[in-house]
């Protein structure tokens, strides 16, 4: 026995997206993403951004748990 959410014999129409509509949250994701990878794996010594130890504590963890060294 199946369970169904929609009527038998209706057809659930997905919303079309179009390139031109996606691309600014696809960037916007992408860029979001990049500047985690860079916090989390990069900000530290000498290509940091930010003086001191805050950003390192800050996402210490997540470092471990990528899998990049830290010390």
């Amino acid at each position: 026995m199946s369970h169904s959410t929609t009527a038998p014999g209706v057809l659930v129409e997905l919303p079309k997206l179009s390139l031109r509509e996606s691309w600014p949250w696809v960037l916007f994701a992408v860029l979001i993403a990049l500047l985690a990878v860079y916090f989390v794996g990069a900000e530290q010594g000498a290509t940091s951004v930010f003086a001191g130890n805050a950003v390192h504590e800050w996402v210490h963890d997540a470092r471990h748990l990528l899998g990049f060294p830290c010390h």
